[in-house]
């Protein structure tokens, strides 16, 4: 039930503004924190495996309570979520900037995730609940190219931040973001939207697959400690079938598994989305690692030419979104996946001797893919299914992002402990990292081969005037 103030008409603009000011601010907290690590180590005597954590309970927050939030976003209200949500996240970052210890900073990172996960499982919703279908690309496109410039903007104002006025200031200078983007979500986004109302909470389920997922990421990450951590995977793989199998027999499941079962087109776009962010998350890490340890740059200049991907995407997703609203955005997201395939089939022949520039070219060549990968893809995906189902849809497609990235590092963390062991990257390492680079380039293509067959799978009848005529 959808349900608008009928004095104050909906602005598409404000809308969309919220939107991009909350999906600008979650990766800009994941990438800029990320630079900022050492300065708060040093100053909480911190160790290597908070620092880890520190990141590590930010990305499991977001991964465990989005699918549940955007079913609870689904029966009580997608704007309510996403306002408790905003707070949650203002709140957390106020008390990330004054906290005393890494063990509460720690704390804190896990709320702040929190409050993002429930802003993101909703924002996309209630974006596909305001603007017309015919818009719906190029508002997409704006929404994805801010979560670029987020992961484009993160390191670069982090590293001014950490050196000039202290590493506190990046949420400090969040605030006043977040909190514009709160009142004018209170004052002049008026209405509210409900796919499910009156329908009860899946708790069991919802407990199953936070269990299961949290099983699955810890024993992942946790791999080469042994037997224990592999046993927690296996369990937590079993958790997840039995996760599914309960939901396909659930009156109100949080994951509507006949919806993935019976419309192709939504289950295929989740299943590209996953892949595409398994296949090309890596880029970077390997990127940087390989960029400062092999070619000796400095972090800044290193920086620099990892920045060329994130930029090109945020220039060009608006681009790919507007020509999704009138040409088939499966195809153009297939189109997208296929240059990502190319650069990722151009990393496999990386040595320790190869110059810089064909690296730019690879990056250049990535981030146009990525772009006309995006948008067109989250567009489809909410074109996909009917009004009710928003809440749901917005939240399983960010969840499919995450798992990917988390998919991504875990393939990387197996493959440098089998080819490194225990030593650190360096010089004289040089020669073992590249050869195990180059593997995992050679996965991830295949993986991005993969992917590019699911998002060919559900073309059939996928024309722009099928995917934005309303639904239900």
């Amino acid at each position: 039930m959808n349900s608008h103030n009928p004095e104050k008409p909906l602005s598409p603009a404000v809308t969309i503004f919220v939107v991009s000011a909350v999906q600008f601010l979650t990766p800009f907290m994941m990438s800029a924190v990320g630079v900022a690590l050492p300065a708060i180590g040093k100053e909480f005597s911190a160790g290597a495996v908070q620092l880890g954590m520190v990141e590590m309970v930010y990305i499991l927050a977001v991964s465990l309570i989005m699918l549940p939030a955007g079913r609870m976003a689904d029966i009580h209200g997608r704007k309510k979520i996403f306002v408790l949500g905003t707070v949650l996240f203002i709140v957390a970052t106020l008390l990330l900037a004054l906290a005393p210890t890494i063990g509460t900073f720690i704390l804190f990172r896990f709320l702040q995730g929190t409050g993002a996960s429930m802003v993101t499982a909703t924002s996309v919703a209630i974006l596909s609940s305001v603007i017309p279908p015919a818009q719906r690309g190029k508002a997409m496109g704006i929404v994805v190219a801010a979560v670029y410039v987020g992961l484009s903007a993160g390191p670069t104002l982090a590293g001014f931040m950490v050196t000039h006025i202290g590493w506190r200031w990046i949420f400090f200078s969040a605030l006043p973001v977040e909190i514009a983007a709160l009142i004018l979500t209170l004052t002049r986004l008026k209405g509210e939207w409900k796919g499910a109302e009156g329908m009860p909470f899946d708790w069991v389920g919802s407990l199953i697959y936070i269990a299961a997922l949290f099983a699955i990421i810890f024993g992942a990450t946790h791999l080469k400690e042994g037997i224990p951590p592999v046993m927690l995977l296996v369990g937590g793989l079993a958790g997840m079938i039995g996760f599914l199998v309960w939901e396909s027999k659930s009156d109100s499941p949080i994951l509507n598994v006949g919806l993935l079962l019976e419309n192709r087109v939504f289950a295929m776009s989740n299943a590209a989305t996953l892949i595409n962010y398994a296949a090309s998350f890596g880029v970077t890490f390997f990127f940087s690692l390989y960029l400062q340890q092999v070619k000796g740059l400095s972090p800044q200049d290193a920086g620099l030419i990892l920045i060329t991907q994130p930029i090109l995407q945020a220039v060009l997703s608006p681009l790919s979104g507007k020509l999704s609203d009138t040409l088939p955005p499966g195809r153009i997201a297939t189109f997208g996946m296929g240059l990502c395939t190319v650069a990722l089939a151009l990393c496999t022949t990386i040595r320790v001797e190869t110059p810089i520039p064909f690296l730019l070219g690879v990056l250049v060549l990535l981030g146009i893919g990525f772009a006309f990968f995006s948008s067109p893809n989250m567009t489809t995906v909410m074109g996909s299914v009917t009004p009710k189902d928003y809440g749901i849809a917005s939240s399983l497609i960010a969840t499919m992002r995450t798992v990917g990235m988390l998919t991504a590092m875990t393939v990387i963390t197996i493959i440098l402990t089998l080819f490194m062991g225990d030593a650190p990257v360096t010089p004289e390492t040089a020669a073992s990292y590249v050869d195990s680079m180059r593997t995992g380039f050679i996965i991830f293509s295949g993986l991005s081969v993969l992917g590019i067959f699911c998002s060919m799978g559900r073309m059939e009848n996928m024309s722009a005037k099928t995917l934005l005529e309303p639904r239900g």
